[in-house]
């Protein structure tokens, strides 16, 4: 008995679809909803299928966009670690020198070798230079060489760096660059990228880099080195007239500052320390607020002025 029910429940609930199937109550619908609902899921598994390869070509356009080499116009240099004072013109000439003949720039380690070779021929404000690539771009990073002198011989100019290094005349404002005037003529001006090596230009470089880290130490806000125009080194070592000073600079307004002889050699000349000489300097300088205070020369040689080191006063 509760077979036979089973069977008729289980008879009741089947639907057929095949053709020639006898109608039930119900039957034209099932058929129409049938292959409307087959239709519609075949719509959504196709739409799903095309999804799916659309998605997958975008992120393969992604990797080969990263990975094969681009060509020039989608190539980016990237300069790293640029100081305030390199202007449009210095990042200018760094750009043009990287693509050397004009090849074309990939983003590959074989073109940033390449690059970094072009820097280094070309380029002698860049120092330890080297070059990256990067997922988008090639990265130039290097030491800028930073200007402290300007000598000027007949029309051509030099900046030199702390180190005596010869660099390329370019103009720029964001810096207290002091001419050299007065050097000897004996000795060839060297090649852009090189050392100078003559002593009258030493003896001044290393005043100058001895300014520079006053400056940095005890008049930072308003360095000194911005009211010095020029040193002169015409009487290096009493060349022309030993009792006059050998080393001398001037200010903006042509205020004489005598400092006498090179640094390390004022025991020759029974002068004032090296160390009193910058005090000295200093000190009138943090007194009047400026170099160009109405004086007609300050003389720093003279060793019987005791004046206290400027670390006592700042």
């Amino acid at each position: 008995m509760i077979t036979s029910r089973k069977r008729k429940s289980a008879k009741a609930g089947r639907i057929s679809f095949a053709p020639g199937a006898p109608r039930k109550r119900g039957g034209q619908r099932a058929r129409w909803v049938g292959p409307r609902l087959a239709g519609i899921m075949k719509g959504i598994v196709i739409a799903g299928v095309l999804c799916g390869i659309a998605v997958g070509l975008v992120l393969m356009e992604k990797y080969i966009t990263r990975t094969v080499p681009a060509l020039e116009d989608t190539v980016e240099l990237e300069l790293a670690g640029v100081p305030a004072w390199v202007n449009e013109e210095l990042k200018n000439k760094v750009y043009a020198a990287a693509q050397g003949g004009g090849e074309p720039l990939r983003l590959d380690e074989d073109t940033a070798l390449s690059v970094q070779r072009n820097l280094a021929q070309q380029v002698v404000w860049l120092d330890d230079i080297r070059v990256r690539t990067t997922h988008n771009c090639l990265r130039i990073e290097g030491r800028w060489r930073r200007p402290v002198a300007l000598i000027q011989s007949g029309p051509a100019k030099f900046y030199i760096d702390a180190e005596k290094v010869v660099l390329d005349f370019v103009p720029i404002e964001d810096l207290p660059i002091v001419e050299i005037q007065g050097l000897s003529s004996a000795a060839e001006t060297p090649l852009l990228g090189e050392i100078w090596r003559q002593d009258d230009l030493t003896a001044a470089i290393t005043i100058l880099n001895q300014l520079d880290r006053m400056d940095r130490s005890f008049a930072k806000d308003k360095p000194l080195l911005d009211e010095i125009h020029r040193i002169d080194v015409s009487n290096f070592n009493g060349r022309k007239n030993d009792g006059r000073p050998h080393i001398v600079l001037y200010t903006k307004d042509d205020t004489q500052i005598m400092w006498g002889a090179e640094v390390g050699k004022w025991q020759q000349y029974l002068e004032s320390t090296d160390e009193e000489k910058l005090a000295k300097l200093y000190s009138y300088y943090k007194e009047y607020g400026t170099l160009s205070g109405g004086a007609k020369y300050i003389n720093l040689r003279d060793p019987r002025d005791k004046i206290p080191l400027p670390i006592d006063r700042y």
